[in-house]
């Protein structure tokens, strides 16, 4: 009598497992089912229009030199930190209204987490490097042309991975205004100084020079002349000028950003 009296509530249990088994577990699983079922038979995702890709290091090409802008007028430093000395003002624009370019030698981040870049600056003496924010820089950009200018034998050469495309005479500072010796880069290529003097296109350098007549207080410029009689010569008061046809060929070749050497 005991074991059919709890015969009954055993099987009642049964039941409820069952039923409770059905609603949670059979159900959902056929539930789960046809969700799976809708969702493999949509369409695949639209590939996205800009892909974040893994970073990867800059090459070491030794043709290629980086160059950026100033985004940001800031004071370039004598160490990679805040509290270091300013060795010179960095101005976001050159005296011709265009952005100010820069070389770039290197990068370094300090205890702090903030990134630094080593620039070579515009500022007096030539050569003068300092240490500037990398929030205050714009992007980096790379070419792989070279200008070299060879004072002694008043000429210059335009490079392109190490071989020469262009070769021409020039004109350079007098002894009293010589133009200097160094590394500088091209910042900018300006065309509304164009004139009998100045001929059809000037390119404007980071190089300084005590006394100059391009615009904006010793910059020394690359530009074309209306006397080109005196190319190859010693005429100028810093500045490298080349005869009109010259600079106009030039022109088609060189970059903004290209680095230049003053031997």
């Amino acid at each position: 009598m005991r074991v059919s009296a709890r015969f009954p509530a055993a099987l009642v249990l049964a039941v409820i497992a069952s039923l409770v088994w059905g609603a949670f577990g059979g159900s959902n699983r056929a539930n789960t089912n046809a969700a799976f079922e809708t969702f493999a038979s949509l369409p695949a995702s639209p590939r996205p229009a800009l892909e974040i890709r893994a970073l990867e290091p800059l090459g070491s090409d030794r043709f290629l030199s980086r160059w950026t802008t100033v985004r940001a007028a800031t004071a370039a430093r004598l160490q990679p930190a805040m509290d270091a000395a300013a060795v010179a003002r960095v101005p976001r624009e050159t005296p011709e209204g265009t952005p100010n370019a820069l070389p770039v030698l290197r990068t370094r981040g300090n205890s702090t987490g903030q990134v630094w870049v080593k620039v070579r600056l515009s500022s007096l003496p030539n050569g003068k490097v300092g240490w500037v924010p990398r929030q205050a820089l714009g992007g980096y950009e790379t070419v792989n042309t070279h200008l070299i200018v060879d004072r002694a034998h008043l000429k210059a050469s335009l490079l392109r991975r190490g071989r020469v495309i262009f070769s021409a005479p020039v004109g350079i500072g007098t002894a009293a205004w010589p133009t200097p010796a160094g590394e500088f880069i091209v910042r900018n290529e300006l065309t509304r100084y164009a004139s009998p003097f100045y001929g059809p296109v000037a390119f404007g350098t980071t190089a300084r020079s005590v006394l100059t007549d391009w615009p904006g207080g010793g910059f020394i410029g690359i530009h074309g002349t209306d006397e080109p009689q005196l190319i190859p010569g010693r005429v100028s008061h810093g500045c490298i000028r080349m005869r009109n046809r010259d600079i106009v060929r030039l022109t088609s070749l060189m970059p903004v950003g290209t680095p230049l050497t003053i031997q």
